[in-house]
């Protein structure tokens, strides 16, 4: 018999070997189990899963009245996605003192209480009665906003003035107008540092309530306040103008 040359067999043996580990290579999984397993284990934020931006039925933010406690207004604004409450937070908590520690610490578990209670029925945070008991009364208010815009009430927008500049900072308003009337106002700027915290402290409130109370741009100027007074008045008309109010 013919005797098979030795370069013969070796090339013979590299291409099995070859064969073989193209073989092994087609049956591996096309991702590692471990990275897959990581990359889906955990579950996306609640926020990720709702619609951005959504104008379907019951979507929407709405800003409840200010409701007036001992220690200063609290207002509620709720952000709603198909009937059900998606996010909440306070535009407006007492502060200055004791009260900005308790607001500190009480608006947060209020804000995930009426998110995951999906209604004005939540606990009162201890050691912060009044803040909650206002939180309550704005949040509901908030709610029956939602309800009567569900039934065919005028929608609710909320509007941001155009910036204010005075001698000690810019202001800038949010108006939130349910019906052509003001619903709740707050100041998304306003002049800080040094003694112009204590001023906005006392005057931003004031002018709040009082933009919510006129319903217009006409409001007295807050006495000791007067550049913020004015910066407030010119951002809120800029506001209502884009409410065509």
């Amino acid at each position: 018999m013919r005797k098979s040359h030795p370069v013969r067999r070796a090339v013979l043996a590299g291409a099995a070997t070859v064969s073989g580990i193209v073989l092994l290579l087609s049956l591996k999984p096309a991702s590692d189990p471990g990275s897959a397993s990581a990359a889906g284990g955990a579950a996306p934020p609640v926020a990720a899963q709702s619609p951005q931006g959504g104008r379907g039925a019951g979507a929407g933010t709405v800003t409840g009245d200010a409701a007036g406690t001992q220690y200063g207004p609290v207002q509620v604004r709720v952000t709603v996605n198909g009937g059900k409450i998606t996010g909440a937070e306070a535009v407006q908590a007492p502060k200055g003192g004791q009260s900005d520690q308790v607001t500190a610490d009480a608006v947060p578990k209020l804000n995930q209480a009426a998110v995951t209670a999906g209604n004005a029925d939540i606990d009162t945070v201890s050691g912060a009665t009044y803040t909650s008991a206002g939180y309550k009364q704005s949040l509901q208010s908030a709610l029956d906003k939602v309800k009567a815009g569900a039934d065919g009430a005028p929608d609710t927008r909320t509007l941001t003035g155009a910036v204010a500049q005075t001698q000690y900072g810019p202001v800038q308003v949010r108006v939130t107008v349910s019906g052509g009337k003001i619903t709740g106002a707050e100041a998304v700027q306003a002049p800080k540092g040094g003694q112009s915290d204590q001023v906005t402290a006392d005057a931003v409130p004031e002018l709040n309530q009082a933009a919510v109370t006129a319903g217009n741009a006409d409001i007295d100027t807050v006495s000791g306040a007067t550049y913020t007074s004015a910066g407030y008045k010119q951002s809120l008309q800029s506001a209502l103008d884009k409410a065509g109010g």
